[in-house]
């Protein structure tokens, strides 16, 4: 199906080019979202009449888009989450839940603007994009930890398996102390008795 876009759509085209995309593609997604528009005479005619129109708006929204951007670019969301010793969550962090540690720390983000590379399901800090306008991407840092305490140490630039290391070795030296004082214990009770 042939359509006109109405904005930039990623790895698709600019504004105003007629792309041929398929049938699914355009009555699901670009048509509903008011992205495009079919690509007949009237159409085309009508967006050439509301084409300054069209660009004005896109500028608009843009330096808006550039200025929360401004803002949001680099930011660092901490979302707590339960996650075994290993560091492996139960369950994973979604869009939602970061769009909603972003609103939370004052940022108008909604979860279809977040876009994650990869699933994450572990702990640690891990970078996602946020499209606040299809030429406006930024990235932003999620903070995935089980408290805030280790949110901190993260940003630290520990990571949750060196911390667990630190632990068990700091744990294994307490118990060797332990059974090195019980040792000269037993030796010193041992001189007493002969």
């Amino acid at each position: 199906m042939q359509v006109i876009l109405l904005q930039r759509v990623a790895k698709l085209g600019q504004m105003g080019e007629v792309v041929n995309v398929k049938d699914g593609y355009a009555r699901n997604f670009l048509l509903p979202q008011g992205k495009a528009l079919r690509a007949n005479e009237s159409n085309i005619k009508s967006f050439e009449a509301r084409k300054a129109q069209l660009e004005v708006t896109n500028l608009e929204t843009k330096k808006e888009a550039e200025a929360a951007g401004a803002k949001l670019d680099g930011q660092t969301f901490i979302v707590i989450r339960s996650a075994s010793d290993a560091g492996a969550l139960y369950g994973s962090v979604t869009t939602r839940d970061a769009a909603e540690a972003a609103t939370d720390a004052g940022f108008t983000v909604n979860r279809a603007q977040i876009v994650l590379d990869r699933p994450i399901k572990e702990l640690g800090i891990h970078t996602v994009s946020a499209v606040l306008h299809p030429e406006v991407i930024v990235k932003v840092k999620l903070n995935v930890a089980r408290s805030v305490e280790e949110a901190e140490l993260q940003a630290s630039g520990k990571s949750i398996q060196e911390l667990a290391a630190e632990a068990e070795a700091e744990a294994e030296f307490e118990i060797a102390n332990l059974f090195d004082e019980m040792g000269a214990a037993q030796d010193g009770e041992d001189l007493t008795r002969d």
